[in-house]
């Protein structure tokens, strides 16, 4: 079977971010990071804690990263990662540099690795990937919006039935307008 040649406009993943917006700034993003291929590996509480506790790490090892409202479901996380100016008390009481701040992207693909080796050294399964490829996010501008983003990840839990990233749901084919529409109203938005 012959193979068709690499076609920039074919197999070219439309980006969602910001063009231009600088990732490492001080501000609040609402992440979702999605299980591969849905897999409900999170329903297991041992990889839920792993999970959780790779989350929490990041405001651990990071100085200049402050962890807000999350939610881990069945297949996916939900949270407000929030990257400051502020100093921060005990040991590490220095301005952040932002030159040396990573951006969201990589401290989700920290995250994700972090997550990723303790599930697989957990399971005996080696180099499996455990998240998608891409993440969820959103630039959260002001704080009514952060307190509808918060409200969103705290009732999450209770809709399951009819989440966007639930495999058993039927109507998945507006997964994503349908979430914009719970947490910023029917307008059409752009980032």
């Amino acid at each position: 079977m012959a193979t068709r040649p690499f076609d920039r406009n074919l197999h070219h993943r439309r980006s969602i971010r910001l063009p231009n917006y600088d990732y490492s700034q001080a501000g609040a993003y609402f992440v979702t990071i999605v299980c591969k291929d849905h897999a409900l590996l999170l329903e297991d509480p041992a990889l839920h804690a792993f999970v959780e506790d790779a989350w929490l790490w990041l405001a651990r090892q990071y100085a200049y990263v402050h962890i807000d409202e999350y939610a881990i479901m069945p297949n996916h996380l939900h949270g407000i990662l929030v990257i400051r100016d502020a100093r921060r008390g005990g040991s590490r009481t220095a301005l952040t540099d932002a030159a040396k701040r990573k951006p969201l992207g990589r401290l989700i693909g920290a995250f994700k690795t972090v997550s990723t080796k303790r599930i697989n050294t957990m399971r005996g399964t080696r180099q499996a990937q455990i998240w998608q490829r891409n993440y969820y996010e959103r630039v959260i501008r002001d704080e009514d919006e952060l307190n509808r983003v918060r409200k969103y990840i705290k009732e999450n839990p209770l809709r399951w039935e009819d989440d966007p990233e639930n495999p058993e749901r039927q109507r998945a084919s507006h997964a994503q307008s349908e979430r914009t529409d719970v947490l910023f109203g029917q307008e059409n938005w752009t980032q």
